[in-house]
């Protein structure tokens, strides 16, 4: 499996369409000295267990040096390891094995700002006539002192801050102690590229670029207009932070990044079989971004989509709309579909109040994900069901709901430690205590718990991901939808000759689904129970139904 799984990786060009991708939040994967925060020899412990679901690709959020001030999403060293994540050595050990096992690797770059203590803004805020004094975003303040203009942090409050040695106002579009970088200056996209250049060479199979419409703002710092309420939604921000009262045009979502992306396109292309996933975070363009990222062949593989991140129940005709909006928007690009993450409540909370059978549901969700057009991105423990966890405000870590409690809790509640053995201490994650508190709730879901049971939800997701796998169509098809009928959901997925039905119910009650004309071949291998019965397909609660057609 070594050499075979190499030269797999080697070999295919297009292998991240229609890829299933699977999320690592490092500091709570598996902890191997413990300190009670995961690390990467942990990772390279569980890539098994990843193996084992049938992943094509990993994705590791940050493992940089870092302060951890937003844990590690404030970068103070680009080309080197925390220490409490370990070392170079560590990461060159773990692409070893993720390619032993077929697995690919791309890591979580953060190129819109920088920790503030990053060499780079250390010279940069000494004065303001040093060599690198305009690698961020500086400005003056307003003849009564004031910041430069209205944009706001997505943390909350103004997104400038005042800096006493420069006499200066500097951009942070989200915590005080991570500054914007200055796209505009060509020096500053040099030294990106040449950060994406060193990970390469090192062996990483690709990129999720964090929040990649905020690379460039205004260069006349244009105030944003405001925000119509009827127009306001929760995607980007909480529903109680006055982000969402703009209309983010200057300070995100600017023209000028589509070249540096064709930049940074040119850079992967040196190298072989390289992807990148842009993560788009704007909740009234983000489809339309999306589209312009990944246009031409030049600039984005793919992008990362926050429209099913969104706190609303999904329903029939909300996957329709989101999906066919994409088309519009972007008929040449290509998308990758997460319904959780590391910054929103886990999936299975946010759309599972009131449901009985939670895992019914999971399965179901999980399936629905991933008959989906486009490729996509599953979080750790997803594969588990795992809920929200529930933490005390003591508990909290993240200055996101340190900021904005009770009303909004934060991102801790989805970055609990993985349970990997339901009797262990602490469930398996570490021998210390946990950074966060592991969920009591989380326990009787952990791996050892589902893994020896064919009906379990870690069990359905191997199960359903080597389905997919058997059927091109589902992982790279095209998609036409025949029924949108709420709690109904029915569409095609065509390849080539090869035609798949797709069908699901959306409910807790039984559903019954026209059977399209002409031979209708019922497919195995899924997991679920459907029947048809003469011109109708019976569905179960949460239950679904995969065909062959002519």
């Amino acid at each position: 499996m070594t050499t075979t799984g190499a030269s797999i990786l080697q070999a295919d060009k297009d292998w991240w369409r229609g890829a299933v991708i699977y999320q690592v939040y490092p500091r709570s994967y598996q902890d191997t000295n413990g300190d009670g925060i995961g690390d990467l020899k942990g990772i390279t412990q569980r890539l098994e267990h990843i193996a084992s679901l049938g992943a094509d690709a990993i994705w590791i959020s940050p493992f940089f040096t870092s302060p951890m001030k937003d844990f590690g999403y404030d970068v103070s060293n680009y080309e080197d390891v925390d220490p409490i994540f370990g070392n170079l050595a560590d990461f060159d050990g773990l692409i070893a094995e993720a390619h032993r096992l077929g697995i690919r690797v791309m890591i979580d770059l953060v190129m819109s700002h920088t920790s503030d203590r990053h060499p780079w803004f250390v010279e940069s805020r000494s004065s303001r006539e040093n060599a690198k004094a305009d690698w961020y975003v500086w400005a003056d303040s307003k003849p009564d002192g004031s910041p430069p203009n209205n944009w706001l942090s997505i943390f909350g409050g103004s997104a400038w801050q005042w800096d006493p040695t420069r006499l200066q106002y500097y951009l942070h579009n989200f915590l005080t102690s991570q500054p914007d970088l200055n796209l505009h200056n060509p020096e500053v996209q040099d030294a990106l590229l040449a950060v994406a250049r060193f990970w390469l060479v090192r062996g990483v199979d690709g990129f999720r670029l964090d929040t990649i419409n905020f690379y460039f703002h205004d260069k006349e710092l244009r105030d944003n207009p405001a925000l119509a309420p009827e127009r306001r939604n929760a995607q980007t921000a909480p529903a109680v932070n006055p982000y969402n009262y703009q209309e983010h045009i200057y300070d995100k979502n600017r023209p000028e990044n589509l070249e540096f992306l064709k930049r940074f396109r040119a850079v992967m292309d040196e190298f072989p079989a390289i992807a990148a996933v842009g993560e788009v975070g704007d909740s009234q363009r983000g489809l339309e971004i999306a589209g312009e990222y990944t246009s031409g062949g030049d600039k984005m593989h793919m992008c990362y989509a926050f429209e099913f991140l969104a706190p609303d129940p999904i329903t029939p005709s909300i996957v329709a709309s989101v999906q066919q909006a994409f088309e519009k928007a972007a008929p040449e690009g290509w998308v990758c579909w997460a319904f959780s993450n590391h910054d929103v409540m886990r999936h299975i909370t946010r759309w599972g109040l009131g449901i009985s059978d939670h895992v019914a549901h999971a399965k179901l969700l999980a399936s629905l994900l991933m008959s989906l057009k486009g490729s996509v991105c599953i979080y750790q423990g997803e594969e588990l069901a795992l809920p929200e966890a529930e933490l005390a405000y003591e508990d909290l870590q993240d200055p996101y709901g340190i900021q904005f409690w009770p009303d909004f809790k934060g991102r801790d509640g989805c970055r609990t430690p993985m349970v990997w053995d339901g009797k262990a201490l602490f469930g398996g994650f570490s021998d210390g205590k946990p950074w966060l508190p592991v969920s009591g709730e989380h326990l009787a879901r952990a791996v050892s718990a589902q893994d020896g049971d064919p009906d379990s939800v870690l069990n359905h997701y191997r199960r359903f991901i080597a389905f997919r796998k058997q059927y091109p169509a589902l992982a790279k098809g095209e998609v036409e939808y025949l029924t949108v009928d709420e709690p109904a959901l029915a569409f095609v997925r065509t390849y080539g000759n090869e035609r798949i039905l797709c069908v699901f119910n959306l409910s807790q009650e039984k559903q019954a689904v026209a059977k399209p004309d002409g031979a209708v071949e019922a497919l195995e291998g899924h997991g679920f129970k459907a029947a048809i019965k003469n011109d109708t397909i019976e569905l179960p609660a949460w239950g679904a139904f995969f065909a062959r057609l002519d």
